[in-house]
């Protein structure tokens, strides 16, 4: 794929991941009309060859520059780049902190690191997963003290997380609460994600928060269970279980990368409230009064799933 001509006005940005769970909603979103133009060039960095089908929906020399990467030659595929998105998942920890071993000799100007989950740092326990994250952060401020680092918490993804992992049982019409029924919690689809992601990296890095908390609705279990419960899910039960009881067996038996159970409490905590009066919210910074995008509701999750999201979902896998 060849090098797009650079806009010397406009910065460019480049995004590790990009054809990932999330990533593919990011590029989408920097390649879409309305975004495109923030920028001189859009790199996707990717470990796949230009030809593979990964890729093949993204093959305009005109919207994206690939360059295909390795864990020897990232000096080579930052050139020129002034933003980096990482969007790498869960399993490349020890890939990430290499990453930033290259930036000091990049013209990187705004690094967004692999959050976009939940906001860690207002926990009070371990977890691997999130130790990870603060180890990356805490290196990056080490490595790149001139670059700003802007860490992007989102709450849970919409589309993932109506399900039973998190207490939501759709196909017994019963929903279990860790802690407060009433108590909100955050989710934001993955194309609001990526739309947001696009949109900050087009702002200019002095612009650009150190944190950013977004959510694309912010509904309590409760509520959830009423809203789909009117899409045609019919009447759904929710219980609740002791929160204290359940966070301390969760963080005392602990030995699993898998965090569905503290995300549980997690939610009965408060602690995924990206609202004004919960944990914060940005969403004006990147849509004020939702100018180029409505942001994707529980409402809209019921309507298309008829109140029952993952109903044929197996919990715990089999």
């Amino acid at each position: 794929m060849a090098e797009q001509s650079p806009k010397p006005h406009l910065p460019t940005v480049a995004i590790l991941g990009a054809t990932g769970h999330l990533g593919q909603h990011i590029t989408s979103a920097l390649l879409s009309p309305s975004t495109r133009p923030l920028f001189s060039q859009v790199v996707l960095l990717s470990r796949h060859q230009p030809s593979s089908p990964q890729l093949s929906q993204w093959q305009d020399p005109a919207s994206a520059t690939l360059r295909t990467y390795t864990e020897t030659n990232l000096a080579a595929c930052l050139a020129g780049v002034d933003v980096l998105i990482n969007a790498i998942g869960p399993s490349g920890h020890d890939f990430k902190d290499g990453l930033l071993r290259a930036l000091p000799d990049s013209p990187v100007k705004l690094y967004l690191p692999s959050e976009f989950g939940v906001d860690h740092y207002v926990h009070d326990f371990p977890h691997p997963e999130w130790d990870h994250k603060r180890a990356h952060f805490a290196l990056a401020r080490r490595l790149v003290p001139d670059v700003k680092i802007c860490r992007v918490f989102i709450g849970l993804f919409l589309e993932d997380s109506v399900g039973p992992w998190f207490g939501f049982d759709t196909r017994r019409g019963w929903y279990e609460s860790v802690g407060p029924k009433g108590t909100p919690v955050s989710f934001t689809a993955l194309g609001d994600v990526g739309r947001a992601v696009a949109r900050l990296a087009g702002l200019k890095p002095k612009d650009v928060p150190e944190e950013v908390h977004i959510a694309g609705d912010t509904v309590s279990m409760a509520g959830i269970a009423e809203v789909m419960g009117e899409a045609g899910a019919g009447k759904i039960v929710v219980t609740e279980v002791d929160l204290g009881a359940f966070k301390k067996k969760t963080v005392e038996e602990g030995g699993t990368e898998d965090p569905s159970q503290y995300l549980r409490f997690l939610m009965g905590e408060g602690k995924i409230d990206h609202s004004d009066g919960g944990i914060g919210n940005d969403n004006e910074l990147v849509n004020p009064g939702e100018k180029y995008w409505r942001w994707r509701t529980v409402s809209d999750l019921a309507r298309e799933t008829g109140g029952r999201p993952w109903e044929d979902a197996e919990w715990p896998p089999k």
